[in-house]
């Protein structure tokens, strides 16, 4: 035993002996790497199917036959119809003609209802707009949404659910939002009797 243990200790000393043991070491390193690959990733791979499901759960708003929230999830009103000034913006009208609601920048905006689009594209205090009509003399309005973040063009026919962009601080805005406006023949009028008239009551 003593014979091959001085034969190992005398190579070990040698640049020969050091190579030899440098890549014996890799070559452990290397396999136990592959080895435990799997065991570190599998934590990994359920974590980003969670987070996939989390993302398709929320992908979809609520629905009530044709008709859905214009988004999906939970949301923060803002300002409602009505008489509504707001504090330390000059240029925000007080009469306000629609519903506020906001997830935070970026969140995908959805049609609430099927229809026609005839606005997608920059529209006076709106910012970037898209309209809808839905014909009977109904247009939902969607405004303030993020330059570049239209996924609709004017003429596209489109259902509820339909996602037309993402919320964003475009025209005269005070914030990340969603201003869902609904007209009747031309005059605005609450969004929220009408969506709980289809089974879709905002907060």
């Amino acid at each position: 035993m003593g014979a091959p243990v001085a034969a190992t200790a005398a190579l070990a000393n040698t640049r020969i002996g050091r190579k030899i043991a440098i890549g014996v070491l890799l070559f452990v390193a290397l396999v136990g790497g592959m080895l435990l690959t799997p065991l570190i990733a599998i934590p990994f791979a359920v974590a980003g199917e969670q987070v996939t499901q989390e993302v398709e759960t929320r992908a979809a708003p609520v629905a009530n036959g044709e008709w859905g929230y214009p988004l999906a999830g939970g949301y923060t009103k803002g300002r409602g119809f009505g008489y509504n000034p707001v504090i330390g913006c000059s240029y925000c009208s007080t009469n306000h003609k629609g519903y506020d609601m906001a997830q935070g920048c970026g969140s995908t905006i959805y049609a609430a209802g099927p229809g026609r689009v005839i606005t997608a594209g920059s529209l006076s205090g709106w910012g970037n707009t898209v309209r809808i009509d839905h014909g009977g003399g109904l247009v939902t309005l969607y405004g303030h949404m993020d330059w570049g973040s239209l996924r609709v063009g004017v003429g596209d026919d489109i259902t509820a659910g339909t996602p037309i962009g993402a919320e964003g601080n475009t025209g005269r805005s005070f914030g990340c939002h969603l201003h869902y406006e609904v007209f009747q023949h031309g005059t605005s009028i609450d969004p929220q009797p009408f969506m709980a008239t289809l089974g879709l009551p905002l907060k």
